[in-house]
């Protein structure tokens, strides 16, 4: 299984009960510290898609699963190549995503570069809550004041003359959020669409508070099945790999 999601590491617990189940956790290792998981975890890349592929075959897997981030589209296109190749049979878990609702203001973007693009010309306060590995691209518009959370620091460093930097891990409340946004006198929240309940709080406290949000759509997910829950992912893995 790909990991590194919530919903990986709830099936990894599940799986791990299973003893009929051999199974392997991969993470990509873009987090430093990774928390501790229920299954034999391995961290790093395969080499792309040939190289996952040639994983898979020398492990003699039976099945694999893609649990990645809906953000993460280059290992979910390596794992789509890779069952390609195999002929391995493979699945997707993935989250829904956020829908908006009554109250919210919401403007869609289809990158972080376009998310950036459409704050406007005029400073604003923007809480940047877009991960690590793609913050530099506020340096195109260094006008602004710039809230950035991450999990880990910041990877590269933008050059920005008007940023706080603020590491901290899901999940949050949206008490504590509210406040956040408050205390930073952010006017417009720019997000990635990853639904779940782990960040969601910052959506219901952007509505709460009137704040805009700029929410940036996911690239279109690989052709294989998918499933949005741990219990829709268990009765595909019993489908796939009945008893017996």
């Amino acid at each position: 299984m790909l990991g590194g999601t919530t919903e990986a590491s709830a099936l990894a617990k599940a799986l791990a009960t299973q003893p009929r189940y051999d199974a392997l956790l991969s993470l990509a290792g873009r987090t430093e510290k990774p928390a501790p998981q229920s299954l034999p975890t391995r961290v790093g890349g395969f080499g792309g898609a040939e190289g996952l592929a040639r994983f898979l075959r020398d492990g003699k897997f039976d099945l694999l699963i893609d649990a990645t981030h809906p953000f993460a589209a280059r290992i979910s296109q390596n794992a789509a190549q890779a069952t390609t190749i195999t002929g391995l049979p493979a699945f997707c878990l993935r989250r829904a995503p956020w829908q908006a609702e009554a109250g919210d203001n919401w403007r869609h973007a289809t990158s972080v570069q376009d998310a950036i693009a459409q704050i406007g010309s005029a400073p604003r306060r923007v809480f940047l809550a877009i991960g690590r590995q793609e913050a530099h691209r506020a340096d195109a518009a260094s006008q602004h004041h710039y809230l950035i959370r991450s999990v880990d620091p910041v990877d590269p460093q933008p050059q920005l003359p008007h940023a706080h930097y603020l590491l901290d891990r899901g999940p949050f409340d949206v008490e504590r959020e509210a406040e956040l946004l408050r205390e930073h006198r952010i006017d417009v929240v720019i997000t990635k669409n990853s639904g779940g309940s782990a960040t969601y709080a910052k959506i219901a406290a952007a509505r709460a508070l009137g704040i805009e949000v700029i929410m940036i759509g996911r690239a279109e997910a690989p052709a294989i099945p998918t499933v949005a829950t741990v219990d829709e992912a268990l009765a595909m893995i019993n489908h796939l790999l009945p008893p017996g």
